[in-house]
């Protein structure tokens, strides 16, 4: 009788604690803001420096303050078969910028470069140029 008690007595504590899991990953509220994807693609193999913002900042003053705590700067390679994506979370997806800059030297064709900003897995803004396309949202328009 006491091998029977036992093996109940787990098979309760194993319910309780899958009951309690459950609840836990059905109470749990999705991370908040909005999925932005930016997106660099160009037809061939070329050298861009590109500016992008990482974070939201609280507000324009907080971001003419210290730029560098909101935004990445760097010079990347893009080729057709490996376009540079990079995803953060904005709980104002409006702030989302990519300024792309060719680094395209004298003798080379234009890279006719393309960028995006999807946001939530929808396209807001694309341009493409043949040096340097940007895609901003409306913060950066006033």
């Amino acid at each position: 009788m006491r091998n029977v008690t036992a093996r109940v007595g787990a098979a309760l504590v194993l319910a309780a604690a899958g009951v309690a899991a459950t609840h836990a990953t059905s109470s749990a509220e999705p991370a908040p803001g909005h999925q932005v994807t930016y997106t660099l693609a160009t037809g061939g193999t070329y050298d861009f420096t590109i500016s992008y913002l990482t974070a939201q900042p609280p507000s324009k003053d907080a971001f003419n303050t210290d730029s560098n705590a909101f935004m990445k700067r760097e010079t990347i390679t893009v080729s057709p078969d490996a376009p540079w994506v990079f995803q953060t979370t904005l709980e104002d997806p409006q702030w989302a910028f990519l300024q792309v800059s060719s680094t395209t030297h004298g003798g080379q064709g234009a890279p006719n470069a393309h960028c995006e900003v999807s946001v939530d897995g929808q396209i807001a803004v694309a341009q493409d140029a043949p040096y340097s396309p940007q895609c901003y949202l409306s913060k950066w328009t006033s």
